[in-house]
């Protein structure tokens, strides 16, 4: 077997591993997923009545393309956790001393958030349909919006990752995962970025959560996407891009200790 073929296989058991965790203690899957649920309907039937005249229509159509990206959101703060739990009890120091590739344990724990992902994503947009999310999106569309949030989830999961590195511990990876799982609520995922303050309007405008759901929902509601289907995939790379090389760097320095 090649050297390539056992970094596969070793990630496909650490992906096991991790799933398997996650069915015993389903609390943190079963929170992160349940919060932006509970937020879709917050926010659909408290807020909705209100919020739909900036929404230019029926306020569902508007808010759903941008709550599906609150699960990536709320992922993070899964992942960190995870990571800093094996580090902090000292899993990362038992793999050391098999015969297994060292990056597989990430690997697995990205490729499992990348499943939980998919899988929150397709309840929250079976809870939005039940509500009234009425999308006109072709096979194609969808196709390309289950790509850009399959990017966004393993983009910000290899960010996540690093963090839960230097988290000291499970409970400071959590916090410090906190200023990602707040850009969704400041973007225009939840109104339009026209009706903010100038200082915030500007922020939400340069944050990558707003091309992100402006691309979304473009596909699925047929709105103008102009440039910002470039930029998703752009902040994508970048994040996802850096957050690997850093994760892989921490790790590589802690585990030559």
């Amino acid at each position: 077997m090649s050297a390539s073929t056992y970094v596969l296989a070793d990630s496909v058991t650490m992906l096991r591993r991790n799933l398997l965790h996650a069915k015993r203690y389903p609390s943190m899957t079963f929170s992160v997923v349940l919060m932006p649920v509970v937020l879709l309907l917050i926010f659909n039937y408290v807020f909705g009545g209100a919020l739909e005249k900036s929404s230019g229509g029926n306020y569902i159509d508007y808010l759903a393309p941008g709550m599906l990206l609150m699960i990536p959101a709320y992922l993070t703060v899964s992942v960190a956790v995870s990571i800093a739990t094996d580090t902090s009890k000292g899993i990362v120091n038992r793999f050391r001393t098999m015969d297994i590739a060292p990056s597989s344990m990430l690997t697995g724990h990205v490729i499992g958030t990348l499943i939980q992902g998919i899988l929150g994503s397709a309840i929250m947009l079976l809870v939005a349909l039940a509500i009234g999310f009425r999308p006109d999106a072709n096979p194609m569309e969808w196709v390309a919006v289950l790509g850009l949030i399959a990017l966004v989830v393993l983009s910000f999961s290899w960010l996540s990752v690093a963090l839960g590195l230097l988290s000291p511990n499970p409970e400071g990876a959590s916090n410090m995962l906190f200023p990602v799982v707040l850009l969704p609520f400041l973007g225009s995922g939840l109104v339009a970025t026209e009706t903010m303050p100038v200082g915030l309007r500007q922020f939400a405008e340069y944050q990558p959560f707003t091309p992100f759901t402006e691309t979304i929902r473009g596909l699925l509601m047929g709105t103008e996407i102009g440039n910002n289907g470039y930029l998703s995939i752009a902040w994508g790379v970048v994040i996802g891009v850096g957050g690997y090389l850093w994760s892989r760097s921490v790790f590589a320095e802690q585990t030559s200790r």
